[in-house]
């Protein structure tokens, strides 16, 4: 059962193929994938953006765990930049060029298998995503996706993962996603004009770290799910941007999970508060609050256990989370900009 306010975005079956919207030459169509393997501490993605202008794509695939967080100490990473693209790819049943994954869909919009090797590596993947739901689409008019289609879909994910040899089993919950349209380039710039720094925070005060973490148009993201098998859990993006001084920050876009059931978010009664290390800037932990649609609440709060960071600032990390009584695990996506991370840590660290 869905919440009728997501019924005019309908995943339909020819969505599981390639769009083109426009000649826009930043139009950008992503797909990626995403699971979890808690008694291992595991976290693993596969995240393929295609530049139809281009003809090129540009696939990565890396899983993590708590002995590394960089790429050269990952369990595995891999990317293969601007990649050569066949023309009229169709991204249903598709290898990807120079040593990719194979996707194969296997029922509209609700069921794919995925492979992956490297043998030099010792690594592979071998899985099925069934979707617990038909996909979602983030509602228009709504950043970070004003205009462009996002859907994210839950899902079981089911198969076996080869990590340096060793073939670990996968029997998880996780979050898959599309997006199509403008993407990077003028696109990942704020609209907004500011007169001063001053200006970019909405509601001045509380500590300089948080202060500084909230200043508007610096392209902050964060983006949380968790689960506890296919029928409870939540998702949502986190406006750092408008929140308070004492570190609540609204939550709009997504939903909550119970029985079933779905319901998107009511923006109006959903926040969180992240709290973060003062030597890495990362979250360690969160609460979030959240209220649907449908009337029903739900809180939670997670934990960081493992994490990456391909960059030294933004962070994905394996969350574990309490919901509903029950133990659920998911990601938290902390997006930053390197210069802005900077000053927020460097205001963390303050002596005095």
């Amino acid at each position: 059962m869905t919440d009728p306010a997501y019924d005019p975005y309908a995943f339909k079956p020819e969505d599981d193929g390639y769009h083109q919207l426009s000649n826009d030459p930043f139009e950008t169509e992503t797909n990626w994938w995403s699971f979890n393997i808690p008694e291992r501490k595991i976290g693993c993605w596969i995240h393929t953006p295609y530049y139809p202008h281009r003809k090129t794509v540009t696939w990565r695939i890396f899983a993590w765990d708590e002995t590394g967080y960089d790429p050269a100490r990952l369990a595995y990473y891999k990317k293969v930049e601007e990649a050569p693209m066949p023309d009229n790819p169709d991204l249903r049943e598709i290898t990807f060029p120079c040593g990719g994954y194979s996707l194969k869909m296997l029922s509209p919009g609700m069921q794919y298998h995925l492979q992956y090797s490297d043998p030099a590596r010792g690594f592979a993947l071998d899985f099925t995503f069934t979707g617990s739901h038909p996909p979602h689409r983030f509602e228009p008019g709504e950043p970070p996706f004003i205009n462009t289609p996002h859907y994210d879909q839950v899902g079981h994910v089911l198969g076996t993962m080869t990590l340096r040899g060793e073939v670990i089993p996968i029997d998880s919950y996780s979050v898959r996603d599309r997006t199509w349209g403008p993407r990077g380039g003028p696109y990942s710039q704020s609209r907004k004009q500011y007169a001063s720094d001053a200006e970019r925070v909405k509601h001045p005060g509380g500590p300089r770290w948080r202060e500084i973490e909230r200043e508007r148009g610096r392209g902050r993201i964060q983006y949380i799910f968790g689960h506890c098998g296919g029928n409870t859990g939540f998702l949502g993006f986190v406006r750092t941007q408008d929140g308070t001084a004492d570190g609540w920050s609204p939550m709009n876009g997504g939903y909550i999970l119970r029985d079933g059931v779905f319901g998107s978010l009511d923006k109006d009664r959903c926040r969180m508060r992240a709290f973060r290390n003062p030597e890495t800037g990362w979250c360690t932990h969160m609460q979030v609050e959240m209220a649907d649609r449908l009337g029903r609440v739900m809180h939670v709060e997670g934990f960081a256990v493992s994490r990456m960071s391909e960059a030294g600032y933004g962070t994905n990390q394996l969350m574990r989370w309490d919901i509903d009584g029950q133990i659920g695990w998911g990601e938290d996506q902390d997006v930053w900009r390197g210069e802005h991370f900077v000053r927020m840590l460097d205001a963390l660290k303050l002596w005095k």
